[in-house]
């Protein structure tokens, strides 16, 4: 059968680029999308067509020889499944975000593009691990079970901006940026993590690691996972970076205005040059580190939240309009931005591992 891919992004992106490593028998043929916003025209070389076009030049029998993987966010994959059904194209199977993730952890490992955690000897000693889960009162319901992890702690985002209450860890106490949070997003959890656990002389040891999830998106851990990371003294874990082309440059563009950039850039030549200097090499190249999700040492986040909110902090002073007179999240996306500089730039030094990051629905 002729396979398709319904995605657009990097999701999609990343599962062309593993199956023509991993099975080049079955290429996919072109990427399909509802109705074309801001996706390109071209994706890895192929055409990207909208999905009524697609079909309408198809007879019957051509469309019962498409197979589609729909290769997107798992919460539209239900919309995704009546366009096709409505086009007669009615053979499509879901790449869920556990299945991408283990996809992409072969592909990966054979492109020696990241480390997979996967990859790693399983070891004898447990560390403490304290995973934060940011969650938003306007957040929908989840309708899938989900059998939380000890590990993981909700803690509510921008607690101090409502009265409703949607976990019992508010990151409106002790000291705080929660009434930041229509900008920073799920970054003021971090901040939260960091000035009242992390800043604390007792926690963050090399045994203990510290990170941030959200509640849709968390990072695949089994209990394997956890007995790897201290005998193989891993330092951070990251999701497996989402690939965007032509490069990272141009995907932030995306959502960023030129002038938040303009201020960003500003920023970082101001507090930290070194990272600006080498900041156009990972602009260069195609793998994004999305969501601000992470796992670390204590010790390792502590420094990386050090380096980042002072230069979050100056963003706001340099943009315009200033940080404090909008609400538009966008210093949630230029972290996304920092993460991936502060990483890549750091991988000689850092022991950075990665693992699949799991969609909750």
């Amino acid at each position: 059968m002729e396979l398709v891919i319904f995605g657009a992004q990097g999701i999609a992106l990343g599962a062309y680029r593993a199956i023509c490593a991993l099975y080049p028998r079955r290429k996919p043929q072109c990427f399909l999308v509802s109705k074309f916003g801001k996706d390109p025209q071209l994706l890895g070389g192929l055409p990207v067509l909208e999905v009524a076009g697609f079909a309408r030049g198809l007879s019957k029998s051509e469309k019962e020889n498409v197979e589609v993987l729909i290769a997107t966010p798992e919460n539209v994959m239900d919309g995704i499944e009546n366009t096709l059904e409505e086009n007669g194209l009615r053979c499509y199977s879901r790449l869920t975000s556990l299945r991408w993730a283990d996809l992409m952890g072969y592909y990966y490992a054979q492109e020696k593009v990241c480390m997979p955690l996967a990859a790693l000897p399983i070891g004898w000693h447990r560390p403490q691990l304290h995973m934060f889960m940011a969650k938003f009162y306007k957040d929908p319901a989840l309708t899938e079970a989900f059998d939380k992890p000890e590990w993981i702690t909700p803690i509510q985002v921008g607690a101090q901006l409502c009265k409703e209450r949607v976990a019992d860890l508010l990151d409106c106490d002790g000291e705080n940026i929660s009434s930041k949070n229509s900008n920073y997003s799920e970054l003021t959890a971090l901040y939260w993590i960091w000035k009242n656990l992390l800043m604390n002389t007792t926690s963050g040891g090399p045994e203990e690691y510290f990170g941030l999830a959200h509640y849709r998106r968390i990072l695949r851990l089994t209990a394997d996972d956890i007995l790897k990371l201290s005998d193989n003294d891993v330092d951070a874990v990251l999701p497996y970076p989402m690939p965007y082309e032509p490069d990272i440059a141009s995907h932030h563009r995306r959502y960023l205005s030129e002038s938040d950039w303009n201020a960003a850039l500003a920023a970082l030549r101001e507090l930290q040059p070194d990272y600006a200097e080498g900041l156009p090499k990972i602009l260069g190249q195609q793998y994004f580190y999305n969501y601000n999700i992470i796992l670390a040492r204590g010790n390792v986040l502590a420094d990386y939240c050090a380096w980042l909110f002072p230069i979050l902090e100056r963003i706001e002073q340099l943009s315009v309009p200033k940080g404090w007179e909008r609400h538009d999240r966008y210093i949630g996306y230029i972290g996304e931005t920092l993460e991936t500089l502060y990483f890549m730039y750091n991988q000689d030094r850092l022991n950075i591992v990665h693992t699949g990051c799991r969609f909750l629905t």
